[in-house]
């Protein structure tokens, strides 16, 4: 597009085109900083996207752009199918969609990539471009399989327990190692297609063999993962092109990609190699540890409404059967009632609630939940002593006492919502069935506890009337 404005302006072009890169990053890096909250996540959201349509704006006035049929094509495309799935996409669906923008990252990754080395004399590439490129399929293609893998999880296509061969974390790490030295074999002697096609095979097989074994209950921590192989392969595309902006963003998406993942690793007590190699959970549905012939105390509706709307303090503790219920506006609705009686009402938010990162925030913000009443696991943790009563819906492994007190649990040692020293915890459930880790929950048997069965939305229809009758 440059070479059709005039010298004088052209030469002024590269310096400005590198200075208004600096310009997006600084929006990318405000609008990152802003998600960290609530209360500024959707001005973050615009402030990242007015980077972004700045750094493809420039771009377009790069030397070597002369044709805009496809880029046109693309945005369209883009744009419209954007539009489509932010209007369509049901909130229960969301892990799933963000599993294959992660896959479409990482192919694209992977095809600007190949579209480079393809383009140019393999004898102009240097060898950090040769590397580059190798890693940028490598991890690229890595993450277009495994993303897909975890959407077909997610989705129920596949089955959500470990799917594995015998040996196969051994199998993995030679096939990895395999991977690396086919990248140093390509830098070396790049006009050898066999070696580039092998990568890009080998590259695809690895990320289904990878994500096909790790359980249900691991799966935030993929989807966090895979985000970051993501922004990693986008960054080394930028290196590929030459593109400081694209080099910089990508870095930015991997690097919190990586913290995100650590922090949910935290919150599962667990390493990020015990995840990925060490996968529990999935079996739902399945008979659970033997717990004798221990009974629950069941509660209706008008039960529930009483002592809600007698007590003090009410926590609610949402998780993903709150989302599949579709049942944040009947919430906020029951929220009101038992606050215009004076009844102070919070929500406690797990780290791993759901099955991606901040699922329930996203959630109870589309129902206008007031963003000052969630709060993280470790501030609302010390006021469960405080609480009358605590309405767990949809949760079930987030608030399992075995993850303190069952040394022989799969989750012990996981830091959970201490929702059993409150007075009353309420957990509404379709049936007995155990959670996505498929782990019997103790706090069901509990005599602090009883159990609203029946689909959430319905419960939470039913006390939002009896609330009202007791006026």
């Amino acid at each position: 597009m440059s070479q059709f404005l005039p010298d004088f302006i052209q030469s002024y072009i590269p310096n400005s085109i590198q200075l208004i890169y600096l310009i997006a990053t600084g929006f990318f890096i405000v609008g990152i900083r802003r998600l960290g909250s609530p209360a500024t996540a959707r001005s973050g959201n615009q402030l990242a996207s007015i980077g972004m349509f700045i750094g493809v704006f420039v771009t377009l006035f790069d030397r070597d752009i002369i044709s805009f049929e496809f880029i046109i094509a693309g945005v369209i495309l883009g744009a419209l199918l954007g539009a489509f799935a932010a209007k369509k996409v049901k909130m229960t669906a969301m892990p799933e969609m963000v599993a294959v923008f992660n896959g479409f990252g990482g192919g694209a990754s992977a095809l600007v990539a190949w579209g480079e080395f393809s383009r140019l004399e393999t004898g102009s590439f240097e060898v950090q471009a040769l590397i580059t490129t190798g890693l940028s399929i490598l991890i690229g293609s890595i993450t277009f399989t495994g993303s897909f893998i975890a959407f077909g999880k997610l989705k129920g296509f596949i089955g959500g327990g470990r799917i594995a061969l015998p040996g196969q974390n051994i199998i993995n790490l030679v096939l990895t190692a395999a991977a690396l030295a086919l990248v140093g074999w390509f830098t070396v002697d790049p006009e050898y297609q066999l070696v580039f096609w092998s990568l890009f095979g080998l590259a695809l097989l690895i990320g289904v063999l990878t994500v096909l074994p790790i359980g249900g209950a691991d799966m935030p921590v993929v989807i966090s993962l895979l985000n970051s192989y993501s922004g990693i392969a986008a960054s080394m595309a930028g290196f590929v092109l030459g593109n400081n902006l694209l080099i910089i963003s990508g870095a930015l998406v991997g690097a919190a990609g990586l913290i995100l993942t650590n922090i949910m690793c935290q919150a599962m007590n667990r390493t990020l190699f015990n995840v990925l190699f060490g996968a529990f959970g999935g079996d739902e549905g399945g008979p659970g540890q033997d717990l004798g012939d221990k009974s629950v105390q069941q509660t209706f509706a008008d039960d529930v409404a009483i002592q809600c709307s007698y007590a003090n303090k009410v926590i609610v503790v949402p998780g993903y059967g709150l989302a599949v219920a579709q049942a944040q506006h009947i919430l906020k609705e029951v929220a009101n009632l038992l606050e215009e009686k004076g009844v102070t009402v919070k929500y406690g938010i797990h780290p791993v609630a759901g099955r991606m990162p901040g699922h329930m925030n996203v959630l109870l913000a589309e129902a206008d939940v007031p963003y000052d009443q969630l709060y993280d696991m470790d501030d609302i943790n010390p006021e469960f002593k405080s609480t009358d009563v605590v309405l767990i819906i949809g949760a079930n492994d987030v608030v399992n006492p075995a993850a303190k007190t069952n040394p022989g649990s799969p989750i012990y040692g996981m830091p959970i919502l201490d929702v059993d020293e409150a007075k009353r915890t309420i957990v509404f459930k379709r049936s007995m069935n155990p959670g996505y880790a498929g782990i019997e929950n103790e706090l069901f048997y509990s005599d602090k506890n009883q159990m609203f069965f029946g689909d959430a939305k319905k419960s939470l229809q039913d006390l939002a009337v009896a609330i009202k009758e007791l006026d």
